[in-house]
């Protein structure tokens, strides 16, 4: 019997300390990273996604359940006016609305596991082209310190190509970790401009509407995305 062997390429990246300064380099993978462009897929997933956010709030009444027509308005014959048996009509005032929004609507879409794997993906990889994930040291926080964080991202935003990333305006910043820890979490909470998140709980809506990614502990980071490789 024959076992096949699977070889992943690689490609390099530089890792920041908390200080913005150059500490190493990381290989990645080029299944995560090094993903051609697929737009048909990343809108399918995307706007399945968007769907399964919907709650439908508008909401009409037919013509069963809106009140009054119990009785007849005229008889069938001999009034000259049209045939009616109901007040309740969509032609009434007052009557039911036909083909109105109804709040019992169901929006949503099932994606499949595979396809929103390659999705994030398919998005890490062109932001990673465009310059645009960074891979930088977890800074520790002994309580929640808003200013810290602030620091934190000042720090980052020095590396050339980051300048932005500090900015007021606009989702700027998503910093993914190994593990989802209060004291940080909190800390980030309020940047407006930032969210702190968990690496597993990643997903291409995210990824999409915040410019910048920060991976942080990239070697546990890349350890738990790469478990996702099949």
């Amino acid at each position: 019997m024959k076992l096949r062997v699977y070889k992943i390429n690689m490609i390099e990246a530089k890792i920041y300390n908390s200080e913005g300064k150059e500490k190493g380099k990381i290989n990645l993978s080029e299944k995560v990273f090094g993903l051609p462009w697929n737009g048909d897929l990343v809108h399918q997933v995307m706007t399945s996604m968007l769907s399964n956010e919907r709650r439908p709030i508008a909401h009409t009444k037919d013509r069963s359940e809106v009140r009054g027509g119990g009785k007849k308005p005229w008889r069938q014959k001999g009034t000259g006016q049209a045939r009616h048996g109901s007040r309740r009509s969509p032609i009434w005032v007052g009557g039911g609305v036909a083909h109105g929004p109804r709040s019992e609507k169901n929006f949503s879409r099932k994606i499949n596991k595979k396809m929103k794997t390659k999705a994030l993906f398919t998005i890490l990889s062109q932001k990673m082209r465009e310059g645009e994930v960074l891979f930088a040291e977890m800074k520790s926080f002994d309580k929640p310190k808003t200013k810290e964080a602030q620091a934190y991202l000042n720090n980052l935003a020095k590396i050339g190509g980051y300048e932005k990333l500090v900015y007021k305006t606009g989702k700027r910043a998503l910093l993914a970790a190994p593990e989802k820890l209060s004291s940080i979490e909190k800390s980030f909470q309020n940047i407006k401009s930032s969210k702190f998140s968990d690496v597993r709980e990643l997903n291409p809506l995210e990824l999409l509407n915040y410019k910048y990614l920060v991976i942080l502990e990239p070697e546990k980071s890349l350890a738990v995305l790469e478990t996702k490789v099949k």
